[in-house]
């Protein structure tokens, strides 16, 4: 894993977008795909962290995450659509637990569209649970998200 910096925003805006590019067409398309490297780069600015994947010297994955006062929270987890399905996920899942621990965190936290089973069980097959859900408001309805978390001691 390589931590990414603000000059990385660019590469992190590529890896995300592949990887969010499926959902261009969805009834609820993801707002990750609203983003820009600006905008990401601001966010790298105001203290978010962004780790990289690494294989074969190609950033491949990715993932940002926002420091709260007692967990990490991850968003945008992101893998190259070429190198799905290789574990390449459950390889930045397990680096973010040796970080919330470097950090003395002790609670993982992230959200799920509900409508993607897969994603729910990639996550509960390495410890997540859900522990509520919510509705996002978007231009044409509400979103069904499942918050989910991993407690590591």
């Amino acid at each position: 894993m390589e931590v990414a910096t603000v000059a990385d925003a660019k590469d992190v805006h590529a890896i995300m977008t592949a990887a969010f590019s499926r959902y261009k067409h969805d009834p609820f398309p993801t707002s990750a795909l609203q983003e820009t490297v600006a905008s990401v780069r601001k966010d790298l600015q105001n203290g978010e962290l962004a780790f990289f994947y690494v294989e074969k010297n190609e950033r491949v994955g990715m993932v940002r995450c926002v420091l709260k006062k007692d967990y990490l929270y991850f968003r945008r987890l992101s893998v190259l659509p070429k190198m799905q399905g290789k574990g390449i996920a459950k390889k930045i899942l397990a680096y973010l637990e040796v970080e919330a621990e470097r950090l003395n965190l002790s609670t993982i936290r992230c959200k799920v569209r509900k409508s993607e089973p897969k994603n729910i069980a990639l996550y509960e097959s390495v410890g997540y649970v859900i522990t509520g859900e919510e509705d996002v408001e978007k231009e044409h309805g509400a979103l069904p998200i499942v918050l989910m978390e991993k407690q590591l001691h």
